[in-house]
């Protein structure tokens, strides 16, 4: 429910209240399709409420809904602007001049005859937005450290507003009030709700910057990256139109009746039962219809599908000014079936380039935390069973669409794929917070604070070996002078896991640490078991070994990468699954037996294995 306060009601109440002449009644709250179409009632958009964190240096637009013709007064602290209601829907708007940041509460009020709502404690400061799927909307009270983290959460400059699940065909005008979470401020009590991610980066910001941070929550929970695009984005690119093409020709071809009719039979012998214990009919479930169809099963409006979120979740407050974005998203595309990585990076520059539209900021800071980590660890004994992975493939995708913007200035790929823990909700989500906070601090706000990236330069063979070089330092944060998480291929595509040395500057036995001794900017890698190497990957799993840091530091995890064109097998036909289960199941029965067969090989070829291993780093390579 939004949170507005109206005048003449003598508490505190996050729901709105209207006055008309001196009665006192409850706002009409409509559904998501209707509501813009109604008039006679004043309304404003219900992302405003007290509590409210307005966007600094921006314009300051506020809009709503009255009868038709009707003026509108908007007060905003002591400055006053007034409009008309105008079309068949009444929409009106007004727009203050940007301001800088303020920590000073104020009121809100609109006007509009003898109603009046008002709203409270709004405070100037910078307003982030967390998208993506339930990985982003974890709640901090479900974390590791949550019993810390709350209970330092005396943060009243804080506030967020959370937006529950809304998916809808067409785009939106307003969120319903009752898929609103009201403006709250940060204390022990409230931090809990908040995304994990988004209070992490929060408080950080707001703790370094000293201005009022909003959170806006809008992640939904099993959101493929089509249902966050803009819907007009779909037709910049035909991979994307095609799809797009597909999920409308469904939509169009629904049949109603057909999708109701099992629910409404389960309904019935339910509560057929529940009358046979006795069960009163006014604590019978509500027959299945039309409008309570869940969304899944609806085409155009699953949250699988073109802009389904993004028309019920983000563009609804389309219109607020935002600082930027934090996005965390990948495990509904990431599944070997459905995975299509040439589309994923096509629909991951294109998000990004209308969120930007619509927002109307050409360069609108985005930080895109990598696909997380959540299956069973990759290690030596199952290296290439879990290298067969299309979350790997999928980072991929969101670095390389993110790159395709180039506008590094006010973008950034956050690899996540170090913080490990199984499930498909990792419970930890304070690394990622923080890691987004540091890019923004540092590239966004111009702090000195430290975050970087490095990028592989060249990738080339050297008799049985690759030789790897990039433009930085990249090292473990734990002293070891031996880098995991490699695995190497010849002419045939098959990966195997590789051994990976240094070379070395000078040799200094059990004391070459802390990289004085050894060029860290290169890497040689190996296997006897490929004779003639042409591509290297790294971290390639979803769960993956892989301890290389840029600059050696724990924060700044070297993104995964391959340095081969080998693609996971895509089916353009949207129609059609990427890989088939029989494919799927193929790949990894292969992964299993080439797993075997190296380490049945390197048990036999162990001593040779060691002396290569020692003469790697000392040949100079």
């Amino acid at each position: 429910m939004g949170s507005k306060e109206i005048l003449g009601v003598g508490r505190q109440d996050s729901r709105p209240r209207l006055i008309a002449a001196a009665v006192i009644v409850l706002a009409t709250i409509a559904p998501a399709t209707t509501r813009c179409a109604e008039s006679g009632t004043l309304r404003v958009h219900n992302i405003f409420g007290s509590n409210m964190v307005i966007q600094r240096d921006k314009p300051i637009k506020i809009w709503g809904w009255a009868q038709t013709g009707q003026k509108v007064s908007v007060r905003f602290g002591r400055t006053k602007a007034e409009a008309t209601a105008g079309g068949e829907a009444g929409r009106w708007e007004v727009t203050f001049p940007s301001r800088q940041a303020d920590a000073t509460g104020r009121k809100l009020t609109v006007t509009s005859g003898d109603e009046i709502i008002e709203m409270d404690n709004i405070v100037i400061g910078d307003v982030w937005v967390m998208n993506g799927q339930s990985n982003m909307a974890f709640g901090l009270g479900k974390t590791y450290r949550a019993d810390m983290e709350t209970a330092t959460a005396h943060l009243p400059l804080l506030r967020r507003v959370g937006i529950a699940p809304n998916e809808s065909a067409t785009l939106q005008k307003d969120i319903p009030a009752d898929r609103i979470d009201p403006w709250t401020v940060s204390t022990p009590e409230t931090a809990g709700g908040f995304s994990s991610i988004g209070y992490t980066f929060g408080s950080r910001l707001q703790r370094a910057l000293q201005i009022p941070i909003g959170i806006i929550d809008n992640a939904r929970g099993g959101a493929a990256i089509e249902s966050l695009v803009p819907r007009h984005k779909f037709e910049d690119h035909p991979l994307a139109a095609g799809y797009l093409k597909w999920v409308d020709k469904r939509r169009a071809e629904f049949d109603w009746d057909a999708a109701t009719k099992p629910l409404i039979e389960k309904w019935e012998k339910d509560v057929a039962e529940k009358r046979k214990k006795g069960v009163p009919e006014n604590k019978m479930p509500p027959k299945p219809t039309r409008k309570n169809l869940r969304s899944w099963n609806v085409p155009g409006r699953s949250p699988s599908d073109a802009a389904s979120c993004y028309n019920g979740m983000f563009g609804a407050f389309m219109g607020l000014n935002i600082k930027g974005v934090l996005f965390h998203q990948g495990y509904n595309n990431a599944m070997s079936t459905s995975c299509r990585p040439k589309r994923y990076q096509v629909l991951m520059k294109l998000m990004v380039e209308g969120w930007r539209e619509d927002f109307g900021d050409p360069k609108l800071p985005i930080g895109i935390i990598g696909f997380c980590a959540g299956s069973i660890p990759q290690t030596r004994d199952n290296f290439e069973v879990w290298s067969v992975s299309p979350g790997a493939y999928i980072r991929e995708a969101q670095r390389l669409g993110l790159n395709a913007l180039d506008d590094p200035a006010n973008t950034a790929f956050l690899p996540a794929y170090d913080i490990q823990i199984p499930g498909l909700h990792p419970a930890k989500k304070r690394a990622h917070g923080v890691r987004a906070a540091r890019w923004a601090l540092s590239r966004i706000y111009d702090m000195k604070i430290d975050w970087d990236s490095s990028s592989l330069l060249s990738a080339e063979p050297d008799g049985d070996c690759m030789v790897l070089t990039f433009d930085k330092k990249v090292m473990p944060d734990d002293m070891s002078t031996i880098p995991e998480g490699f695995s190497i291929a010849g002419k045939s595509g098959k990966f195997y896991m590789a051994r990976a040395a240094y070379p070395l500057k000078k040799d200094v036995g059990i004391w070459n640490v802390a990289n004085k001794n050894f060029d860290a900017t290169k890497i040689i890698v190996w296997s006897p078991l490929v004779k003639e190497p042409v591509a290297v990957r790294y971290a390639w799993a979803t769960s993956p070994m892989g301890n290389l840091k840029v600059n050696g530091k724990p924060w700044l995890p070297l993104h995964s990468f391959r340095t081969d064109r080998w693609d996971w097998p895509e089916n353009e036909d949207p129609a059609q699954n990427a890989v088939t289960r029989s494919q799927a199941r193929q790949m990894a029965n292969e992964a299993a037996e080439r797993c075997l067969y190296r380490r049945t090989k390197e048990a036999a070829l162990a001593p040779e294995i060691l002396k290569q291993r020692d003469m790697l780093g000392k040949a100079g390579k």
